[in-house]
């Protein structure tokens, strides 16, 4: 059968435009994360000039992922991504998130910014489905784990580079002007994309598939065991990702330019796993190994070893409890090199947008729990510590998962998998 993912570049053609488009996509998520993490990193400021509690900034960082999770999960968004050219529809994700954080730079009320982070989670909520649409259908096997590796780089790249000119930027100007220039500047990036889609010819703006019922991957265990991990795993990133800057700041008496340096570094060094581990795993794979040993190994042992987590809450000294946090870092970027490969090998390009879309809405209702949970338990125990005991917790959950209820990785025959309940 001849679709659009049948019909992917062969070897040797359109090596330039595939690099191109790979390009543009690491530069949509670095951008991606950077306004996704804003008001993370701007909270120790919007808190106080606003007046706002744990509790309600909580709900602040968890209003993204009501849309974000809901409308993934729900499988619209994979089924923009599968249905229709994928690069216009990217298109339209990325205008809405980066309108979304224009507009917050304007607004003061907690009703009217929680409006703005919900419009923020509907735009990106396109993203990863439609980054593993094209994946899926371009990249071969034995390149996938550093082209996933590359995207992951830009989304730990995105918070450490807005983490460190935040703490630059707030203080001198304010939380408004850096919502506000980030915003604008995030829209520059369709210029290029626009310009690039419009050619195109295979990736972005092919005939329509003939598409499997997306039914079909709820029968199977890897789905579920994919479907799960996330969750868990993602719970453990979020927690940092949202909660990060205002431990620092608050709980270990951080200032906002020693905040940015520690955080940016600890996404920094994220990155730099990410791609060492992508690469490696590539390469063992390219020589022969097998792809379910080297993919699930390095997913367990990066979630693992993020548990040492654990006792930064509790270390004294500043030089241990910086070391302990980069670690565990690191650990969890090794983990994020390959997990998204798991993925698009099991679905394949005919179901790689929808699994994405149902995997990463339900990986990030931990999103919601994480941003929520954490400001809870730190309002009731006036302590951080036992927020760090669930994100390690969670991580070890999330290493059976897909060390043991995710089985072997290949790819799905759809066509033998039975619609029948």
């Amino acid at each position: 059968m001849k679709t659009e993912a049948s019909t992917a570049a062969k070897p040797g053609a359109r090596t330039a435009s595939v690099t191109l488009l790979v390009g543009l996509l690491v530069l949509s998520i670095f951008i991606n994360y950077i306004d996704r993490s804003n008001l993370s990193v701007a909270a120790p400021i919007i808190e106080k000039e606003l007046s706002f509690s744990p509790v309600q900034m909580g709900w602040l960082f968890s209003a993204f992922f009501w849309t974000y999770s809901t409308l993934q999960l729900i499988g619209f968004s994979g089924w923009l991504s599968d249905r229709f050219p994928v690069g216009k529809v990217f298109a339209v994700g990325f205008a809405l998130w980066s309108g979304a954080t224009l507009g917050t730079g304007f607004l003061s009320g907690f009703t009217a910014l929680f409006a703005m982070r919900l419009l923020l989670g509907a735009g990106e909520s396109l993203a990863y489905p439609c980054y593993s649409r094209i994946l899926a259908s371009d990249v071969p096997q034995q390149k996938r784990g550093r082209a996933n590796a590359l995207l992951d780089a830009g989304s730990k790249l995105g918070p450490a580079l807005g983490t460190f000119l935040g703490g630059l930027f707030l203080s001198r100007y304010g939380w408004r002007i850096f919502f506000i220039g980030l915003g604008a500047l995030s829209l520059l990036w369709l210029v290029p994309w626009l310009r690039y889609t419009s050619g195109a010819t295979n990736i972005v703006d092919g005939e329509r598939p003939v598409l499997p019922p997306a039914k079909r991957m709820f029968r199977l265990r890897s789905a579920w065991g994919a479907f799960a991990g996330h969750f868990f795993a993602n719970y453990f990133w979020f927690f940092l990702l949202t909660w990060l800057p205002s431990y620092l700041v608050k709980e270990r008496g951080f200032s906002m330019q020693h905040m940015a340096n520690v955080g940016s570094l600890a996404y920094l060094m994220m990155a730099v796993a990410t791609l060492c581990a992508g690469w490696i795993s590539d390469q063992l794979i390219a020589r022969g190994v097998s792809t379910t040993k080297v993919r699930k190994r390095v997913v367990v042992s990066g979630l693992l070893c993020s548990t040492v987590i654990l006792p930064v809450a509790y270390a004294e000294d500043p030089r241990v409890f910086v070391v302990l946090l980069l670690l565990s870092c690191m650990s969890f970027g090794v983990y994020t090199s390959n997990h998204w490969a798991i993925t698009q090998t099991l679905a394949g390009p005919l179901m790689a947008g929808r699994w994405t879309s149902v995997q990463n809405g339900i990986g990030n209702y931990s999103g919601i729990v994480a941003s929520w949970l954490t400001g809870v338990l730190v309002q009731q125990t006036g302590s951080f510590r036992l927020a760090f005991c669930v994100a390690a917790a969670f991580a070890v959950i999330a290493a059976v998962m897909w060390g043991v209820v995710v089985g072997p990785v290949r790819e799905v025959d759809w066509g033998s998998v039975n619609d029948a309940a």
